[in-house]
């Protein structure tokens, strides 16, 4: 028997994928204008007297982030995506707060050089950032760390550490005590992102996708403890020390960084999270190849979490249902971007048919609670 199916991928023997390429058709940016504007204004500590060069960063679904080269020197410079951006996402200007302060006081923050928000420069905000080496794992194990032993399960481990010790800070300390309203954040979570979900819903899954926010509405739990909340924390946007799966050197996209609930972030992260014996139909996996990298199980991640922080994790199925959830409604955002002809990348194209297993797994999750 035979089958056009893509074969699975094998973590410990496929390519990884390029961290860098050459900048996608249709998100060039005016690059003369902005070489002038960088040589300019980014402070004298930075070399920027050498030759000028831009690739992109491939990966990611949302902001369109760049690689600028001056000579030796390497920067990162990030954007909104093209098109109509729902309220408060994308926050460039809040990017740069939290990135500018917080590499103070926490090594896994990117520092943040210069802000732009002039709009003739790059048709946005804009931001520009230190750029962090080392190895990003989307499903497939990096050369520098396939013959270490249980590399899977301690990358897991030091990926919670690492978010655990993030939540440990003091916002005030780090001079970003008000970065966010944490009165009222879940309740805010839970109606600002059917807002956005209202923006761009698709009709076939509107009545469950509504009916499951009064459900969240209803059984929101109380928060336990303020803390700095990413808001998009998950393997693929952490980056570990090459060939060394103990050490996180970098989390990626602060742009939704505010003060809250901190479960908020352990839900996303197990919303994306697999375990051995997922189904198809369950799988939480981002990428492929993730349920075969020997990753510590949803349970451990949970426990482990609770250990480092000191809170109660018993309820955390409703942050789990909330993050699927959430989830659902930025694949429908993602792909209604690329209908309306504002994303070119053609993953968008067909990501929201995973909407109905999200909305699956929510129910499944709150039904447990």
């Amino acid at each position: 028997m035979t089958t056009d199916a893509e074969p699975p991928v094998d973590p410990f023997v496929d390519e990884t994928p390029a961290e860098v390429a050459e900048v996608r058709s249709g998100e060039a940016l005016d690059w003369e204008r902005i070489e002038t504007y960088l040589r300019a204004e980014l402070p004298d500590e930075l070399d920027v007297s050498g030759s000028f060069e831009v690739l992109q960063f491939p990966n990611g679904a949302a902001n369109l982030t760049y690689m600028i080269r001056f000579g030796d020197t390497e920067l990162v410079l990030r954007r909104p995506p093209f098109g109509a951006i729902a309220p408060g996402a994308h926050d460039m200007q809040r990017e740069h707060k939290v990135l500018s302060r917080l590499w103070e006081y926490f090594d896994k923050a990117p520092r943040a050089y210069l802000l732009c928000d002039d709009h003739a420069i790059a048709g946005s905000d804009f931001f520009v950032m230190e750029r962090r080496r080392g190895e990003v794992v989307r499903g497939v194990l990096p050369e520098s760390m396939r013959a270490l032993p249980d590399v899977g399960h301690r990358m897991g481990l030091a990926l919670v550490d690492a978010i655990a010790a993030f939540h440990r800070l003091e916002p005030d300390a780090c001079g970003l005590g008000d970065l966010g309203r944490p009165d009222g954040f879940v309740e805010r979570q839970v109606g600002g992102w059917k807002k956005r979900w209202d923006l761009v819903a698709d009709p076939a899954n509107d009545a469950e996708m509504t009916a499951l926010h009064h459900r969240l509405a209803a059984s929101m739990p109380v928060s336990q403890r303020v803390s700095f909340v990413h808001n998009d924390l998950k393997l693929d946007n952490a980056m570990f020390e090459t060939g060394n799966p103990d050490r996180v050197v970098a989390f990626f996209d602060w742009d939704m960084t505010t003060l809250g609930d901190p479960l908020i972030d352990a839900g996303t992260l197990l919303n994306y999270w697999p375990n051995p014996d997922d189904t198809e139909e369950v799988r939480r996996a981002s990428h492929d190849g993730m349920t075969r990298m020997g990753l510590p199980t949803r349970a451990e991640v949970a426990e482990r979490y609770g250990e480092k922080t000191g809170l109660d994790v018993s309820g955390i199925g409703w942050y789990e249902a909330f993050a699927q959830w959430k989830t659902a409604v930025v694949v429908q955002q993602l792909h209604h971007r690329w209908k309306m002809g504002d994303s070119t990348d053609e993953r968008m194209e067909t990501i929201a048919d995973r909407v109905p297993a999200l909305m699956r797994t929510a129910w499944q999750l709150l039904e447990t609670e």
